[in-house]
């Protein structure tokens, strides 16, 4: 058992932080930081702890085994990182020579489910540790061996890594467990879904007989293994704290929950679309595909059409360019990061405002990982999933099991858009240097003269740069989305009775409109009814919009109206499925990525594809069966 630890005094307290103590419980002068390590948070601007770290500061410090569970996001790695350095250090204080032992062995081993997680708890660390001269060393696969041996020769003060190759060093003698003094898991419900199970409790068992050894488990859930785990190798009585508990709300409450429907071969075009509209500053962005194959494809043409950039992250990229990646995201270099699951995994990144899952994943446990990468250390963040109607079956498990219900919204409109890119821009026109501005005078002169494009000679001056904002905005051309698929060129109507009628029937409309138009012109698809019987919603193409709007009677004995539909109500069923978009009924599967053949397909532009493949980035190729067009 850990020694007990003096309280940091007053005037050190003072000197770590400028805060006020008596205001704030969890301020770190409430703690037994000492000065050193308080010094090292204030670097960080950290002046008080979260709620994980509160709680289990003083059980570690006084050498009881823990459990920890609590959602991601919410700074568990301090949890644990705190109290064992500050153990160590009263146990094993700095030498006066200023310098520690060469080739001393570890005396913590942290196991990780990914490298990534291991890179950023070693970070931690390392960080932490400087405080009083600790060593900390990362291990994990897909690195040479050598390096991570000569390290482990010199000596270290703590190690941490991936199950498989601290397994490895130990199997071939480069590792040693004979000074461990802390043994700790983080996410093993994670280690536990990676196949992980043999090695850990070998690991584990290297150093079941050292003496006051302590070990430390975080988890977010506590499935058999995890609680098998806990009874066999930690001390009876072991100190548990739990932030999640029998909350039916697993998903981060911190994220806000959305989900778009669409078609996959608009999928490109509404990431961008999202990106643009959510977070159209120097946030970040992550954006989950299921597969290498879609995740490359789609980062080659989001590079294309983003002007801040995106990078690929699955699992053929090698280590080293892993790294290269991934300092470049967290550097803000480029802004967009498409990843697979695995390769995410774990990824702890501040400033992601923005995530993006391309389909909903068949586990729950996959969204709430997934979604959790945004909205981390109090900060708030948005994760929007887009929804196939093939894909309609997964959202009921993910919000039972998730404990939350979907905010369903459409795509982003011309007019969202625009607002968030007029920020921007108007924010780089007022940042442009006079003298850069000068230099374009008789170019701007010649354009009022003249006019460009649609716009006529001698245009209001106020249009012209108008038209020049939108350029540099990245819209010279804005698309109406509808807001029932996300197809473009496609805008949802609503359609209202009044004198309290109520429309129950999809006849009620057909009716109306066939009395009052040419069929030729009776373009409307995905008839929908509202959950109130006050209504229905229908997509038409954007050219006839005005048409339909026109249509709108006030004045009979049952007024009715048309307008453009701002924002979904909640409806009443699914959309039906007829005058579809696409395929044929039964073609080759969802739309293809690029065009190779049939079934699916895509991000980027290909040919026409096989049946039911192919078209622009995926949808819209020949249908594959017969009958009417599906959506």
């Amino acid at each position: 058992m850990a020694p007990e630890t003096p309280k940091v005094s007053n005037d050190d307290a003072k000197e770590a932080s400028d805060g006020d103590a008596s205001v704030d419980e969890n301020h770190v002068s409430n703690f037994n930081l000492s000065k050193e390590v308080c010094a090292r948070l204030e670097t960080k601007g950290i002046t008080s702890l979260y709620s994980i770290q509160a709680q289990c500061f003083q059980p570690i410090l006084d050498g009881k085994d823990l459990v920890g569970r609590a959602r991601t996001g919410c700074g568990k790695t301090l949890a644990f990182v705190l109290p064992i350095v500050e153990v160590i250090n009263r146990e094993n204080p700095m030498p006066a020579s200023g310098r520690r032992v060469q080739g001393r062995r570890p005396v913590v081993a942290l196991l990780a489910p990914t490298r990534e997680l291991a890179k950023q708890v070693h970070s931690d660390f390392q960080h932490i540790g400087q405080a009083f001269g600790l060593t900390s060393i990362c291990v994990y696969g897909g690195a040479p061996y050598g390096e991570q041996e000569r390290a482990l020769r010199q000596g270290c003060d703590i190690v941490i890594g991936t199950p498989g190759r601290v397994k490895d060093h130990l199997d071939r003698k480069t590792l040693s467990f004979e000074k461990l003094r802390f043994r700790v898991l983080d996410e093993a419900d994670e280690m536990l879904n990676m196949g992980f199970v043999e090695d850990i409790e070998t690991i584990l068992n290297h150093a079941k007989d050292n003496a006051n050894l302590q070990t430390v488990l975080f988890s977010a859930t506590l499935p058999k293994w995890v609680a098998d785990i806990s009874k066999r190798f930690l001390v009876p009585g072991y100190t548990t704290i739990d932030l999640v508990g029998d909350e039916k709300q697993k998903a981060s409450g911190s994220v806000q929950h959305m989900l778009i429907n669409c078609q996959w071969s608009e999928r490109t075009d509404l990431v961008c679309d999202l990106i643009r509209a959510k977070v159209p500053g120097d946030g970040r962005v992550i954006v989950f595909c299921d597969t290498k194959r879609d995740c490359g494809e789609l980062q080659e043409a989001l590079q294309k059409e983003l002007e801040k950039g995106a990078k690929a992250l699955h699992g053929d990229v090698n280590q080293s360019q892993r790294e290269v990646v991934l300092d470049g995201f967290r550097k803000n270099k480029f802004q967009t990061l498409v990843a697979t699951d695995v390769a995410a995994r774990g990824l702890d990144i501040s400033g992601v405002e923005l995530v993006v899952q391309c389909e909903p994943p068949k586990e729950a446990e996959t969204y709430i990982h997934r979604s959790g990468r945004t909205g981390r250390g109090g900060a708030t963040g948005i994760c929007v999933t887009l929804c196939t109607p093939r894909n309609e079956w997964a959202i009921p498990n993910i919000e039972r099991k998730g404990g939350f219900k979907f905010v369903r919204i459409g795509p982003p409109q011309p007019a969202e858009m625009v607002a968030a890119a007029a920020k921007i821009v108007i924010q780089q026109v007022r940042a442009v240097h006079k003298g850069a501005a000068k230099m374009f005078m008789d170019a701007a002169r010649e354009l009022l003269a003249e006019g460009a494009g649609e716009h006529d000679e001698g245009a209001d001056p106020t249009e012209m740069l108008a038209a020049a904002l939108a350029k540099l905005a990245g819209h010279g051309e804005l698309r109406q989305r509808s807001l029932l698929t996300s197809h473009t060129g496609q805008t949802t109507l609503l359609f209202t009775a009044g004198n309290n009628t109520e429309i129950r029937t999809p006849t009620y409309v057909w009716n109306f409109l066939k009395q009052r138009m040419d069929e030729k012109d009776i373009q409307l698809r995905r008839l929908t009814l509202q959950a109130d019987s006050k209504g229905a919603v229908f997509d038409v193409p954007s050219e006839l919009q005005e048409k339909f709007l026109a249509l709108s009677d006030t004045k009979g004995p049952t007024p009715i109206t048309i307008s453009v539909c701002e924002e979904l109500p909640e409806l009443v069923m699914k959309p039906q499925q007829s005058g579809g978009y696409g395929g044929g009924r039964g073609g080759g599967g969802r739309g293809g990525f690029q065009g190779r053949g049939g079934g699916r397909g895509g991000f980027s532009p290909g040919g026409r594809g096989g049946r039911g493949g192919g078209g622009r980035f995926g949808g819209g190729g020949r249908g594959g069966g017969r009958g009417r067009g599906r959506f």
